[in-house]
């Protein structure tokens, strides 16, 4: 669980709050019902994103329900700080895709007395880390993992299993281009995939073959 309040008044640190899973996992739920609770309690709240997150709106954090809290977009975590300064409640979403000085940045901020909440996804749609999410998890008070619904077993899904062929690291989407998976399906998917594209290897070899093979 997270602290709303510090035991000792004295202390003048804040503290880091991470909220991660897989896409439709209801990370950016969490992140604006954790914002406005703030908000109400007449708390300075200042809510960042990537600039490339434009899917719902260009300024507003939207939840994949149509939940919403305006935010400012910044190119990169540099840009943090200085907009952050006397808040007390600092958010970020998607914070996967901001450079590797994030986490500085929200060290800095939670050092100063600000409560930083972040979300992002922890694993790319590889099944890796994905980018500056495992080091803000480590060096974080509080983390919360939350899942999606598997969609092809109904389990809990931590997965999230890219349905094009696109192999950028780096692709927004929603239900067309991703759904969530259990550990079980992904692996299946993922497999399923790996053999699909070595049928069609070994056709375009044997394609090459068949049309050098010198005529008789």
């Amino acid at each position: 669980m997270f602290l709303e309040n510090t035991v000792n008044q004295k202390e003048q640190f804040g503290w880091i709050e991470v909220i991660c899973g897989s896409m439709f996992s209801g990370k950016t739920e969490e992140l604006i019902r954790r914002l406005k609770r703030a908000q109400f309690a007449k708390q300075k709240v200042e809510i960042f994103k990537p600039t490339i997150d434009v899917r719902y709106d260009e300024e507003m954090v939207v939840s994949h329900d149509a939940n919403e809290i305006r935010s400012t977009p910044v190119p990169a975590a540099a840009n943090i700080p200085i907009l952050a300064d006397g808040c007390d409640v600092v958010g970020i979403d998607e914070a996967q895709f901001f450079d590797d000085e994030i986490v500085r940045v929200c060290n800095d901020l939670a050092n100063k007395g600000i409560r930083v909440i972040v979300a992002g996804l922890d694993m790319d749609f590889k099944g890796n880390p994905f980018g500056p999410m495992p080091n803000l998890m480590a060096t974080a008070e509080y983390v919360t993992k939350v899942h999606a619904v598997c969609t092809r077993t109904g389990n809990l899904a931590q997965y999230s299993f890219r349905k094009s062929l696109n192999d950028k690291l780096v692709l927004l989407g929603e239900t067309e281009e991703y759904e969530p998976l259990s550990r079980a399906a992904y692996y299946k998917a993922t497999m399923r995939e790996k053999i699909k594209a070595m049928k069609v290897e070994d056709a375009e070899e044997v394609s090459t073959k068949e049309e050098n093979k010198p005529n008789v």
